[in-house]
């Protein structure tokens, strides 16, 4: 049976850990910022597939809210180009959901009250789209 390695993950030498020293602030931004940056992605395929002044409000702002995070504009992937089925368009705002769900978490446990507020307001625009409606 397998028994996992009991060492440290940082290497010692003279007893000072080699490798990145990052605070919980630091993790968690780059925590949010990926989310957001991944809410983004999902956000531009269901812009592509069901355009909508709504969605495009909500890109630009994510776009905005990931540059204030990271200190630059997010890479941004071209969407599909595949004709918007309606179980597609339904997979994406799922996932978006998700997404947003796990961003406003984040943000949450940062203190962020500007990307929480972005993710919450995403969180329910999607649940919307999906017809959730209890616990909202």
């Amino acid at each position: 049976m397998y028994e996992p390695t009991r060492t440290r993950h940082a290497v010692r030498t003279h007893g000072h850990a080699q490798g990145p020293h990052r605070s919980r602030e630091e993790e968690l931004t780059i925590r949010l910022a990926g989310h957001l940056t991944a809410l983004l992605t999902v956000t531009d395929e269901l812009r592509a597939l069901t355009p909508s002044p709504d969605l495009d409000d909500a890109a630009r702002r994510l776009a905005l809210r990931v540059r204030h995070l990271h200190g630059n504009s997010p890479l941004r992937a071209a969407p599909t180009t595949s004709t918007p089925t309606p179980a597609r368009v339904t997979a994406l705002h799922q996932r978006a959901h998700t997404l947003a769900g796990q961003a406003l978490v984040v943000a949450t446990q940062r203190g962020d009250a500007t990307g929480a507020a972005l993710a919450a307001e995403r969180l329910h625009a999607h649940a919307a789209e999906l017809g959730i409606t209890d616990g909202m």
